[in-house]
């Protein structure tokens, strides 16, 4: 039983743990996860998106074998043990080929699936939930069920062929948005138990042939809709009330939890009770490289205040610059007038900025931005007026006011906010009996 498998039992058994994943590429954001799990003394789950990372590269450029290395050499560099991190693969399938024809993105999913689990990924989301160029709309949910476990089939051969501990899987189809809704203004519904009933009913029977059955008992969890959501401005937070059913629904299902996608900018009593109710996976991403912005936005503040505007990176202006002149990843999301989408480029929950930091003129911008606050370190009254959080950890001799160092700590504490919901106790000692690690160097 794999550390992922023992902590979703101890939840059955009763015990108030969780795992939270980190859905992201973000150097800092990945460095702070680490701290923040050794702080709390939990497993790390670092998740990639199909689209962030395939086969091609996605838009991080990186492969699934160069993702992990990349994630290997953070946890290297910060000391961070290889057996209290896992990763994992969220809405691996057809997603990022759905435009063409059926037979051609589900080529492109068998050789993304595989090449996913060869490189040690272990929590595989399988969803096929979207239609294809010519396929029916809404899928049907035995064509959803039918390719997921065709995936499924080929995780599972890849894991034995490179002597890999088989993946554990999550399913469903009821998923968010990816990165947030557009709008919350039609509403937010609950998946009602009947649709979660269907779903597993419908994946059960797709996974039922013999050379499945191991995998099916792998499956830890369902992806369902808890109520929680965010949109450019606005969050609809976890109300436990219209989800009891649906969290009274898993407590007569044998050793699945629910995951819960689009957790971000939850509060941290909303995530207690997510994790309380079942929603044990908590997923999030945006909220984590928001705060990575907030804070690389609040130290070109302090860039300004203390040099000569010729001496300054102008990091705000040269991220604006270049999210104009490559509008793809925001155009088709961002709406209004000129001086609304202005707003939202820069301060939008969905954070589509995050696309921008790896483009060579952001990055010229943040290393001028760091060596400026390198050499003229941050004094005391702008970290008060910009950073005040952090300038309280200065104070208490507990942070450095080292610009990498600020914006790490900015980070840590809204994924610390996970931590707590996800340990026993929020104290931190909630897998100290887990050791298996599922990540290989291979």
């Amino acid at each position: 039983m794999s550390a992922v498998q023992s902590l979703i039992a101890a939840h059955r058994q009763g015990q108030p743990v969780g795992l939270y994943s980190v859905c992201c590429s973000n150097e800092q954001v990945l460095l702070a996860a680490m701290q923040v799990a050794r702080d709390y003394d939990t497993l790390l789950l670092i998740e990639a998106t199909s689209n962030q990372v395939d086969q091609f590269g996605g838009y991080t450029g990186m492969t699934p074998p160069q993702y992990r290395d990349y994630v290997l050499q953070l946890a290297r560099s910060q000391d961070f043990p290889a057996d209290r991190l896992i990763l994992g693969g969220d809405h691996l399938g057809p997603n990022a080929w759905q435009k063409g024809p059926a037979e051609v993105a589900m080529a492109n999913a068998r050789t993304l699936i595989a090449a996913y689990v060869a490189a040690g990924f272990h929590k595989i989301h399988l969803d096929c939930s979207m239609s294809c160029a010519d396929d029916p709309t809404p899928l049907p949910d035995a064509t959803v069920a039918a390719r997921s476990a065709e995936l499924a089939r080929i995780a599972e051969r890849t894991a034995a062929e490179h002597g890999l501990p088989p993946p554990v899987y999550v399913i469903g189809t009821e998923v968010p948005v990816p990165g947030g809704e557009a709008s919350l203004d039609a509403g937010l519904a609950v998946t009602t138990p009947e649709a979660a009933a269907l779903t597993l009913a419908i994946h059960r029977d797709a996974f039922s042939s013999p050379d499945l059955q191991p995998a099916w008992d792998r499956v830890i969890a369902m992806v369902v809709q808890p109520g929680v959501d965010f949109d450019h401005s606005s969050v609809h937070h976890y109300d436990p009330a219209a989800a009891r059913a649906l969290s009274g629904f898993v407590e007569t299902q044998p050793r699945i939890v629910f995951e819960a996608h689009s957790t971000d900018y939850q509060t941290e009593a909303g995530l207690h009770a997510l994790v309380r109710d079942h929603f044990a996976i908590l997923k999030v991403g945006p909220a984590a490289t928001y705060a990575f912005r907030e804070a690389v936005f609040a130290l070109a503040m302090i860039e300004r205040e203390l040099l000569p505007a010729a001496e300054c990176s102008q990091l705000i202006d040269v991220l604006e610059r270049c999210m104009l002149d490559k509008p793809g990843n925001w155009a088709s999301y961002y709406h209004g007038s000129a001086h609304e989408q202005r707003l939202l480029r820069a301060y939008s929950l969905s954070d589509r900025s995050r696309y921008y930091w790896g483009e060579a003129p952001v990055q010229a911008a943040l290393a001028t931005l760091l060596d400026n606050l390198t050499r003229h370190a941050p004094p005391l009254m702008l970290l008060s007026q910009f950073l005040p959080e952090q300038l309280r950890a200065v104070q208490a001799g507990e942070l450095a006011a080292e610009p990498l160092a600020l914006i790490r700590h900015k980070v840590a504490l809204r994924l610390a906010e996970y931590a707590r919901a996800c340990a026993r106790n929020g104290s931190g000692a909630a897998n100290e009996s887990f050791s298996a690690g599922e990540v290989s160097e291979r």
